[in-house]
């Protein structure tokens, strides 16, 4: 059946093994934009961006990068059309909206910085605490096997 081979009315296509939604919804919805959505929810759940991503990874069974590219590919086209607007000239009040809008950019990438950041550090304190809570059991099989090389 993988093959593409007919059974009855119904037949498979080597390339719809890709195809990533699950249900039919009412409404046509990008891959970015449900991965963006999941992602929102399961942060609004308490779970971190991070540990968020490589779950819809599994989910989907893609890389987490893969993922993580859908998120922000979808933030990134968010409410602001297609990028610059084309114009034939500039005119000065061209440049000072170009200039303003590049400044917002600028504001809005320092906050993902951030949150990025903090997303690593929380990682980091994670497996720190990790860590030291299993240091005592990790030392004592090691200490144990010492004693029975002696």
């Amino acid at each position: 059946m993988a093959d593409g081979s007919v059974e009855g009315d119904a037949f498979l296509l080597p390339g719809l093994a890709a195809i990533h939604h699950k249900e039919v919804t009412s409404m046509a919805v990008s891959k970015a934009e449900e991965v963006y959505n999941k992602t929102e929810k399961l942060i609004g759940e308490g779970v971190s961006k991070a540990d968020a991503f490589k779950k819809l990874a599994a989910e989907y069974g893609q890389p987490v990068n893969s993922i993580r590219g859908s998120y922000y590919a979808f933030t990134s086209g968010k409410g602001n059309g297609k990028g610059r607007p084309r114009r034939r000239e500039t005119t000065p009040e061209d440049a000072l909206a170009d200039a303003r809008a590049a400044l917002e950019r600028s504001i809005q990438a320092i906050d993902r910085e951030v949150e990025a950041a903090d997303d690593r550090a929380s990682e980091a304190a994670a497996e720190a605490k990790a860590l030291k809570e299993s240091a005592d059991a990790r030392k004592q099989a090691i200490t144990e096997r010492l004693e029975a090389l002696k």
